[in-house]
């Protein structure tokens, strides 16, 4: 066995090899002899079946095991020479060459290596910024918004005309073409106007009726409308107006505030202010982090820092990008690429920076956390889908089940790590 190795550069690497078919045979004698000791042929006791009878029931079977084990210690005697452990491998090893004929097989590995990274001092990629305040106004309106919130809704006495904010208790029945559609029709439904619960167009016609009158209310789907038959589709709704219920007025006091702080002990209006005030300053924070510093942090840590990459992630990521963008395409787009080589590749080198600083990107994450000793366990991850399924009425094991069949888990638990190490380094800014 003849055995050539190249280390390309720092993650990436060729091994070159000639195996004689003497090898592959000597390796079919071995493994035919282990076989007939265990081997179930029938005639024969367990333990006495004859080589040349295992070589003839598992003819191909033989060869491809003898062949992947020749491969095998291609692959180990050429890391022993390029000095790599097979802990630092990325992904599986690529055959790039099997040419095989009566006397050798001349074969080429490729295999992807864990880069090593020097981050230097990342402290200098942070970008400078100032903890952003919360002002008196603010905590008013974020108390009195809070307040509305919990006032109870009462009936109005007098017979007005509706406007925006008030809530109609409506009875509704939609039609289409003049047929009525499942899930288009309701009884005393409590509709705030202005909060855009409705299918657009529909509470804005409500604006100015009076309890106990009836109207036809005529909207258009919209084209991304979640129901493939009501999608863009002109529909029309009977209306009856049973009663309009406005928000009470609730006095914002130390009451107030122990409804709000129950587990605080002597609440009051003070001490929810000084909780409200917090709790802004942490959305502006937070806003401030994922809307500007970290893509400026990120962006700067990969302009910064010079390493090689794994080509073989780097290609996956253009084949992510590239399948993204022939989602988007036309039949006709599609086909001119199947039939033009040259325009495909083309097409797909157009996403090769974007997905190499993408890689980049991740691997920067990934050094630092194991530094940061930033980790997000599976169940973490969990958590986290169920808590957004929560939020927007999805059944949360569902909404998990699927991420996981379709593979989604990883990238959101990279996702989640890549959040948290940033907002370490931006933490660490502050408190420095």
């Amino acid at each position: 066995m003849e055995i050539k190795s190249n280390k390309i550069n720092g993650a990436n690497a060729e091994i070159e090899a000639i195996i004689l078919m003497d090898e592959v045979n000597a390796n079919i004698e071995k493994i035919a002899k282990q076989l007939s000791k265990t081997a179930n042929v029938q005639g024969f006791r367990k333990g006495k079946v004859p080589v040349a009878v295992v070589k003839k029931q598992y003819g191909e079977k033989l060869i491809e095991d003898a062949e992947a084990e020749a491969l095998r210690e291609v692959l180990a005697k050429g890391l022993d020479e390029l000095g790599i452990e097979n802990d630092s491998l990325i992904g599986e090893p690529t055959i790039s060459k099997f040419d095989k004929n009566e006397d050798k097989i001349e074969v080429a590995v490729k295999i992807a290596m864990r880069p090593q990274i020097d981050l230097g001092d990342t402290k200098n990629a942070v970008p400078e910024f100032t903890k952003p305040e919360v002002i008196e106004e603010e905590v008013e309106a974020r108390i009195k918004e809070i307040a509305e919130g919990q006032a109870p809704l009462v009936d109005i006495k007098r017979n007005r005309k509706m406007k925006e904010g008030d809530v109609a208790v409506i009875d509704f029945d939609g039609f289409i073409d003049g047929e009525a559609f499942e899930g288009g029709s309701g009884k005393d439904f409590e509709l705030t106007l202005g909060s855009g619960q409705f299918i657009p167009g529909f509470e804005d016609q409500l604006i100015g009726v009076k309890r106990d009158e009836e109207l036809t209310i005529k909207v258009t789907f919209p084209e991304n409308y979640g129901s493939d038959v009501l999608s863009g589709k002109d529909a029309e709704f009977k209306v009856k107006v049973n009663q309009i219920k406005v928000k009470d007025d609730i006095v914002i006091d130390d009451e107030l505030a122990k409804k709000l702080l129950p587990g605080e002990e002597d609440a009051t209006l003070d001490k929810l202010k000084e909780e409200i005030k917090k709790a802004i300053a942490q959305e502006k924070l937070a806003k401030l982090y994922n809307e500007d510093l970290k893509p400026r942090l990120l962006e700067k840590l990969v302009e910064d820092t010079t390493f090689d990459l794994p080509e073989f992630v780097v290609e996956q990521e253009i084949d992510m990008a590239l399948n993204k963008k022939a989602s988007q395409m036309s039949e006709d787009e599609i086909k001119e690429l199947r039939e033009n080589a040259d325009k495909l590749t083309e097409l797909r080198e157009t996403f090769r920076d974007d997905a190499s600083k993408s890689v980049k990107a991740t691997f920067i994450i990934d050094s630092l956390a194991q530094d940061t000793g930033v980790k997000v366990e599976e169940q973490e991850v969990m958590q986290t889908i169920y808590y957004e399924a929560m939020q927007m009425g999805q059944d949360p094991q569902k909404a998990y089940d699927h991420y996981k069949e379709a593979g989604y888990l990883p990238a959101i638990q990279m996702s989640m790590v890549e959040d948290r190490v940033l907002t370490t380094l931006l933490n660490d800014k502050i408190e420095a």
